[in-house]
């Protein structure tokens, strides 16, 4: 297959996707687009809003569509890493002997909903935090590898603290996209209510499975990025690291610390995926710049006084794309 139908394949796939998640969710076409452009870069999704929004429906939705394994984990205080990964527990055999067996737990799946993921103690985050870079459990004293692909798409609850253990940054870093849910219009919302509220059932169908799923991955890796464009995802991550010579204005005023190296290679790998989905094969500087709130807004640490004058993730990096020019000449 020449490059022309591999794109093509792709195009596709992505608009059918669309397509059959577009007859459950309502709206939400970033959100949407976000999540499709992790899976297909193979990345971890952090979705939060306040209950109701429909991010449970939306990864259940996914799940329906992807011929892969789904499961669904409820995260409450009282679980534990075992409920997770799976344990050891003794077996009799048909001789009458017996041993331990592993069983697996819900971890061991393609495609994984994290559901309120904040509502896990540290040492149960702690064990997916393994399975989500690692791509492997360790259990009974054996490591297991996940299988592939493997994605977790959790979701979070920003007002309701009461009862949670936040995410901590080195958590928060394994995610490829932080998307922010949000209300939807009064257009949206009478068609939810003409959705959910009358006698009609809604059937998607199937369209990707796992084998094309991991082949239109490695496409994504195929698709090249001008040295120019490299710099400038380069230069935008530089520009958020405080107290350097590099950081912008409003770095070292609003930010404890920038983001990681995680935050260039997300803004590269998402700008190949959105490249493809507009059957492009370059990444340009408006893929970059589509994408840097999603793949940085959970990567920025904010300061004492950015908390205390109101002052968002998203607010810097607005700023950080006005300071940023995209030609490294006119930078310097």
């Amino acid at each position: 297959m020449n490059p022309e139908e591999q794109i093509l394949l792709f195009h596709q796939t992505y608009s059918a996707l669309r397509q059959e998640i577009g007859k459950v969710i309502v709206g939400h076409d970033s959100i949407v687009e976000g999540t499709l452009i992790s899976l297909f870069a193979g990345g971890h999704v952090l979705l939060e809003g306040v209950p109701g929004l429909g991010k449970t429906l939306l990864v259940r939705t996914l799940g329906e569509v992807l011929d892969l394994s789904f499961n669904r984990i409820q995260f409450t205080p009282d679980l534990m890493p075992a409920d997770i990964l799976g344990t050891n527990i003794v077996m009799e055999t048909p001789a009458g002997r017996r041993e331990f067996q592993y069983q697996k737990g819900p971890i061991f799946a393609h495609l994984i909903l994290a559901d309120e993921i904040n509502r896990a103690t540290p040492k149960t985050q702690s064990a997916m935090l393994e399975a989500m870079q690692e791509k492997s459990v360790t259990a009974g004293g054996e490591i297991r590898k996940l299988a592939e692909p493997f994605f977790v798409l959790a979701t979070q609850n920003p007002i309701d603290q009461e009862g949670t253990y936040p995410l901590p940054e080195a958590q928060l870093d394994r995610f490829f996209f932080k998307l922010l849910v949000t209300y939807p219009n009064a257009g949206e919302l009478t068609e939810v209510l003409n959705r959910t509220t009358e006698a009609v059932k809604t059937q998607v169908q199937r369209v990707l499975d796992k084998e094309t799923m991991i082949e239109l991955q490695k496409l994504v890796r195929q698709v090249p990025v001008a040295s120019h464009v490299k710099d400038y995802a380069v230069r935008l991550v530089m520009a958020t690291h405080p107290k350097t010579p590099t950081a912008v204005p409003i770095a070292n005023q609003y930010l404890r610390f920038g983001s990681s190296p995680r935050g260039a290679q997300t803004l590269v790998l998402a700008g190949k995926v959105r490249a493809l989905t507009r059957n492009r094969f370059n990444v340009s500087f408006d893929d970059v710049d589509a994408l840097i709130h999603p793949a940085l807004r959970h990567r920025l640490i904010l300061n004492f006084e950015a908390e205390a004058e109101g002052i968002t993730t998203d607010h810097v990096i607005d700023q950080v794309l006005k300071d940023v020019a995209r030609d490294a000449a006119v930078a310097a």
